[in-house]
């Protein structure tokens, strides 16, 4: 490992005010991780999960953490209107709060640094361990660094037989020359609780490079019900890893949904657990990639307990010399009767230099399963657009329609109007921008 690799960030920790008076515990996690980093470097593609995934280019010893004088409350998202149907909503640069409405009796809806002062029980029964329970085959470098420099993000708890039937909103921006951000998000949805949550992720500026590493984590008690849609359009000169899981008890549905739409390059590694006996989850993305963009995105459904269904649909549209990496396995552990899994991966390449890899996989202990995978890639189909265009629209608004009709089929299964709106804006944004260039 180089000398310098991390001396931006090490420089600014000790001083770091976020990182003061923390518990013990939390004291230890980051210790136990800045133990490790010096043995750690950027993974090669000669690693199985980085076989596509080059990230040579990137040079952490150029970012560092926020300063607070790096926050601008005047860029960024406007706070959305008619905030009395929201549940609750935060608005959070470089991991600081500028904002927070909604403050519901029945429920805890904070952001990290507080909830590590009102809550630091909470967190250290939960934060972490849907990750050691389900580690990546290979912990990479930005899994230890997230853990050595966690700030930012928020937690969400439902607590038991809590139904909150308003979506909850999160903004969280990167702003700053060279800033890294090492947020979080756990939610806790206890036994019979109900919630929906929006977490919509960017950069302040277009012209800023930025490091985002961050971590999700989910928790569905028994007979609860979850939505989460988290939208990434981060500008690209962000580079982007995240790993994500959700542990799923009985009787629980997660409806889990993801979109791709900014970033120079991101890496995503996302596991489902269904853990209990009737769980279930749909794990729905979407992705458009343009220019020289490349994302990458490993799922994974864990089907540890019998009778549970898993259903996954990941949809990319790509342009110009973009390239998108899609790697799906269906792991049903021994024992585990009675399972319902399926995933498809589908690619529409707008370009002949746009590249999509789809690689599905099964890995079956079980004999009373119904598991199954699907992967297609090609071109826009010429009499669709030809069809369009004999009734009156141009080629770039027969395009454009027969784009949006391909993600048809994930922005119908999100739940909320509002939601699915908000998601099909950002995608018709991305498609004028494409036509642009």
């Amino acid at each position: 490992m180089k000398e310098r690799q991390f001396l931006s960030l090490l420089d600014h920790t000790a001083p770091n005010l976020g990182f003061q008076n923390e518990p013990s515990w939390m004291s230890d996690r980051r210790s136990s991780a800045l133990e490790q980093l010096p043995e750690l470097d950027l993974p090669g593609t000669n690693l199985e999960d980085w076989r596509r995934t080059d990230v040579r280019g990137l040079s952490i010893d150029q970012f560092c953490l926020p300063m607070p004088e790096d926050v601008d409350p005047s860029l960024g998202p406007n706070q959305p209107e008619n905030t009395e149907l929201l549940a609750g909503l935060m608005m959070q640069q470089n991991g600081v709060t500028l904002d927070q409405i909604g403050e519901l009796d029945s429920v805890y809806f904070a952001d990290f640094q507080t909830a590590l002062k009102e809550k630091p029980d909470l967190l250290r029964e939960y934060m972490g361990q849907a990750i050691r329970r389900n580690p990546s085959k290979d912990r990479s470098i930005f899994d230890v660094m997230q853990s050595a420099f966690l700030q930012g993000g928020y937690v969400l708890y439902i607590p038991t037989g809590v139904v909150v039937e308003k979506p909850f909103q999160v903004f969280k921006t990167l702003n700053g020359s060279s800033v890294a951000d090492f947020s979080n998000t756990l939610i806790i949805a206890e036994d019979n609780s109900q919630a929906t949550v929006l977490e919509l992720q960017g950069s302040a500026r277009e012209n800023q490079a930025g490091l985002h590493c961050g971590a999700v984590e989910i928790f569905v008690g028994s007979n609860a019900h979850l939505n989460f849609v988290q939208i990434q359009d981060f500008n690209q000169q962000t580079w982007n890893f995240s790993t994500q899981r959700a542990l799923i008890q009985q009787s629980a549905n997660l409806r889990w949904i993801t979109a791709c739409l900014g970033s120079r390059l991101s890496k995503i590694d996302q596991l489902a657990e269904l853990s209990e006996s009737g769980a279930n989850v749909d794990m729905l993305g979407l992705a458009f990639a343009q220019k020289r963009q490349h994302l990458d995105v490993h799922t994974y459904q864990k089907h540890s307990a019998a009778h549970t269904t898993s259903d996954l649909l990941y949809q990319n549209v790509l342009t110009d010399r973009s390239r998108t990496v899609w790697r799906g396995m269906i792991e049903v552990v021994k024992g585990a009767q009675e399972i319902d899994a399926y995933q498809k991966n589908e690619n529409l390449l707008l370009d002949k230099r746009a590249r999509a890899d789809t690689i599905p996989g099964l890995e079956i202990l079980a004999d009373e399963v119904r598991c199954t995978h699907g992967a297609t890639a090609g071109p826009v189909d010429p009499e669709q657009v030809y069809y369009l265009m004999s009734r009156g629209l141009s080629p770039e608004w027969a395009e454009r329609t027969v784009v949006e009709g391909f993600f048809e089929p994930i922005l119908q299964r999100i739940p909320s109007i509002d939601l699915r709106q908000r998601l099909t804006e950002s995608v018709q944004n991305k498609l004028a921008m494409a036509h642009k260039t």
